[in-house]
């Protein structure tokens, strides 16, 4: 008991560490390079460099904060489904619930574009929300149909397919001039991110957060199974329901601002609860919340880093180190069925 009280309380310093040494890293880091002590100068008195507290207030700091708080989001809808669908290779790329997001962001996008009016944050969380939960009903129809949780997956991989090759032709076959800025957002990206955008994501997510962190309880009784759960009191339909509009809703978010951002919400869940050697909610959510902005944060200052001044899209870097993880867990049941 001593020993896994000591693993959380090393394993949330090491987040902690990590998530303010890449904050410092991505403000700094850049076209332009801010080394520290120019960023606290910068910030201490504004006068005496305008042109650095311009880059950072304006640029790094709204475009950190996303990160943090939109692979926040995407890590914690992960878990959601997760724990939703008991597969942990269940997330909101993998089932295909960020591309149909994606797809009904694009097509408000492109709808708005050309009447010549402009679409309020919130408005584009709401048409994400209902792109994602569209993709959620086909998703839990599928799953009534099915008995092997690898057809659903694969289910979800091809819905996802669909979504975004219709949205793919959506913007190509848009002519307005800001297309090539959907083209960007259709790729995932937390550039162009301003800070009346943060303060909405923020408002979104972290009261989302906190009621998925309030049913802790209930869902730690579901780990044990339904009959358990309903049998110490868990009102299955209603917690159900709730896990679905939570990871819906925090899903949207992230995709209405930065695009579709792939693998975070099933690699991260898997390597804080490897990391923590524990799976209880109560103790895994808000480290898979640090976890997720950690990873964005890290694969972020990759893209605009690497091959600089050119910026990949957030969704090749998760990738590259989110895909690996889903093989591993793949081939780790894999094992564990032919040894069973």
């Amino acid at each position: 008991m001593r020993s896994q009280r000591v693993r959380i309380i090393c394993g949330y310093s090491v987040l902690t560490a990590l998530l303010i040494v890449l904050v410092v890293l991505n403000i700094c880091a850049g076209s332009a390079d801010i080394s520290p002590s120019r960023l606290w100068n910068a910030v201490r008195s504004p006068e005496s460099d305008r042109v650095a507290y311009k880059i950072i207030t304006e640029l790094r700091l709204p475009r950190t904060a996303a990160a943090v708080i939109l692979g926040g989001a995407l890590a914690v809808s992960g878990f959601l489904l997760q724990n939703f669908f008991a597969n942990p290779i269940a997330g909101p790329y993998i089932l295909g619930i960020s591309s149909g997001s994606k797809l009904m962001v694009a097509l408000l996008m492109v709808f708005s574009l050309s009447q010549g009016f402009a679409v309020s944050s919130f408005g584009m969380i709401f048409a994400a929300f209902i792109g994602s939960m569209a993709s959620m009903a086909l998703i839990l129809l599928i799953s009534g149909k099915v008995r092997r949780m690898s057809v659903l997956i694969v289910c979800g991989v091809m819905i996802g397919y669909i979504c975004s090759s219709i949205t793919e032709l959506v913007v190509n076959l848009s002519d307005d001039s800001n297309i090539v800025n959907l083209h960007n957002w259709s790729m995932g990206s937390f550039s162009g991110i301003g800070r009346g955008d943060v303060l909405t994501a923020a408002a979104v997510v972290f009261p989302a957060c906190i009621c998925a962190f309030l049913l802790s309880k209930p869902m730690n009784a579901y780990q044990l199974g339904e009959s358990y759960a309903a049998s110490s009191g868990v009102h299955i339909r209603a917690f159900r329901a709730s896990l679905i509009i939570l990871s819906s809703v925090l899903s949207a978010c992230v995709t209405a601002f930065a695009g579709p951002v792939s693998f975070v919400g099933v690699a991260v869940p898997h390597i804080i609860k490897s990391l923590f050697r524990t799976a209880k909610p109560i103790r895994i959510l808000p480290a898979c919340f640090l976890g997720g902005s950690v990873f964005c944060l890290l694969c972020d200052l990759i893209t605009r880093t690497l091959f600089a001044p050119t910026e990949l899209s957030i969704s090749t870097v998760t990738a590259v180190f989110g895909a690996p993880v889903v093989i591993y867990m793949l081939l780790g049941r894999e094992r564990r069925s032919v040894n069973g």
